[in-house]
């Protein structure tokens, strides 16, 4: 690791440091990490995002059961709940749109060839994806919103769909409030503490439940696992034995951490790659959210048409142009630098998480994340030794400023969802704080 994961760092606030940031990047300036630390760009200065369009922190204390409470007066925000990166983005995205920008003409368009080749590069360097065409890429504006355009085209109302748990809130919410009903197959730590899917439950599941649509999560939010070749064809075979067809939610693909490696589902076999319909975007990996734009890879000509169709009919499934340009601006080679770099801070991100809580927080279990910037931890067992519930756990984090979420959302009674995606001087004060006035003995 690079020098500038173990330094520590001033926190740095106010205005003028956004500002600062904001200039550098529109400028085209490269960031430099710490002195001698061999990263090209910046993952170490704190940025005010207040009254920036951020919800990590404009959220706050605003939706309740969804959002963090605010902390009380005298502790700044560490936003660690939302999956939103708190590090400005490579160059060359805002480049890109601040040049397509001083053409001021935002007409209809069409996606150019850039768009897809661009797409194309990225899976194949990046992938080891072969033989990918424009063809079978398509636009969404989200990765929810390609999953919701699925079921319609292949369930009913009322269906049953397979879904792991512990499951993204995401897909509990687009799956259930479209009339859909999930069964999860649960995942289950094996005797090293590693997640692990039970093939065995999922076909019993399906077949009980007549379901012949499936969402996979590959890498898994919230549980961090990068799923090995022979997992996924597994759990293909799973989904082939049922003729299920299968939505592969591979938003996350770009964020792998040190020692594993994302294997595309489609990859895994002829059957896996007519049956699956694989979601995409540049959303997490760039932090870009906020601009809106998806995409899937369809190799099965069926599928595609069906997906197509249903979203051009719906009208809604547009791409912005700034997203256009954004995605282009992110899939250049500078785009696979940051993300190499971004990939070795996460990494030793979730070391330093993962050695402080295991020395510190006695009672706090987890499962170290292969891939994502999230972190679950349980606090199953702390809870019951210090008599004390997850809600108390939580008002006394977010009374503090230490944003995280909460667990219960995607399935886990006692769980603490951690975005690990930030400066290290903040996580460092992040577990200063829990164990200054939340995981204390009384």
């Amino acid at each position: 690791m690079g020098d500038c994961m173990c330094d520590e760092h001033a926190v740095k606030h106010g205005r003028a440091v956004n500002e600062a940031v904001v200039g550098q990047v529109g400028g085209g300036s490269s960031f430099q990490g710490s002195e001698g630390s061999g990263f090209r760009y910046d993952f170490t200065t704190v940025v005010d995002r207040r009254g920036r369009d951020a919800v990590a922190y404009d959220g706050l204390g605003k939706e309740p059961g969804f959002a963090p409470d605010a902390p009380q007066p005298g502790f700044d925000v560490i936003p660690m709940w939302v999956a939103d990166m708190n590090f400005a983005t490579v160059p060359t995205i805002p480049e890109a749109i601040i040049e397509r920008t001083k053409h001021s003409f935002y007409g209809y368009f069409r996606a150019t060839d850039e768009y897809y080749d661009s797409i194309i590069n990225w899976q194949r360097t990046r992938n080891g994806v072969q033989g990918l065409t424009k063809d079978d890429i398509g636009y969404e504006n989200g990765v929810l919103g390609g999953l919701v355009s699925a079921l319609h085209c292949f369930a009913t109302a009322g269906d049953a769909v397979l879904v792991h748990s512990p499951t993204y809130i995401g897909f509990t919410n687009a799956i259930g409030s479209n009339g859909y009903r999930i069964v999860h197959s649960p995942l289950k730590r094996d005797a090293d503490g590693i997640w692990r899917m039970d093939f065995e439950d999922m076909d019993r599941r399906i077949k009980e439940n007549n379901i012949h649509f499936a969402v996979f999560c590959s890498p898994h939010n919230p549980c961090g696992r990068v799923w090995e070749r022979w997992e996924i064809e597994g759990a293909m075979d799973v989904y082939r034995r049922n003729d299920c067809v299968v939505v592969s939610d591979e938003i996350w693909s770009d964020l792998i951490l040190s020692g594993h490696r994302h294997i595309p589902t489609q990859s895994v076999g002829e059957d896996a790659r007519n049956r699956t319909i694989a979601f995409y975007a540049p959303s997490k990996t760039f932090n870009l959210a906020g601009l809106v734009g998806s995409y899937h890879i369809i190799y099965n000509k069926y599928l595609r048409d069906r997906i197509t169709a249903y979203s051009s009919k719906a009208v809604y499934n547009e791409m912005n142009v700034l997203s256009m340009h954004a995605l282009i601006g992110a899939y250049k080679p500078e785009g696979g630098i940051w993300v190499d770099e971004l990939r070795r801070v996460l990494a030793g991100n979730v070391q330093y998480v993962a050695d402080y809580v295991s020395r510190h927080f006695p009672g706090i279990d987890f499962a170290t994340p292969e891939g994502t910037y999230i972190m679950l931890l349980d606090a199953r067992r702390w809870c019951q030794d210090h008599g004390l519930s997850i809600d108390e756990v939580l008002r006394r984090a977010w009374s503090v400023g230490v944003a995280v979420q909460d667990g219960r959302q995607f399935g886990v009674p006692f769980g603490i969802r951690m975005n690990l995606a930030l400066p290290l001087s903040r996580i460092q004060e992040a577990m200063k704080r829990l164990g200054e006035y939340v995981f204390i003995d009384e």
